[in-house]
């Protein structure tokens, strides 16, 4: 009775001259997922700076903003008060 041959047996090997191919094509492959991912992370930097330089800006902006508001609404007293007196002085004359 014959035999069957084992699965080791009827399995064949890459050939030498496949396995280095195949060997070099993930080599490459890695060789390209890192490089993506060192200008990703370049990327991430360059938007942390900038994101960084906006959110001082929109700081200094917001601040700017607040100052502007104090001096409008302390010009906006000295109106009122003018106002007032004006009102005063022509009540007096009637």
């Amino acid at each position: 009775m014959a035999t069957s041959p084992s699965r080791t047996e009827t399995a064949q090997l890459p050939p030498p001259e496949a396995e280095s191919q195949l060997a070099s094509l993930v080599y490459d492959m890695s060789q390209q997922a890192q490089a993506a991912m060192e200008n990703m992370l370049k990327m991430i930097n360059e938007a942390d700076q900038s994101s960084a330089g906006i959110i001082k800006d929109i700081e200094k902006c917001r601040n700017s903003a607040l100052e502007r508001k104090k001096d409008l609404e302390e010009e906006k007293k000295q109106f009122q008060r003018a106002a007032y007196a004006v009102i005063d002085m022509l009540n007096v004359g009637n």
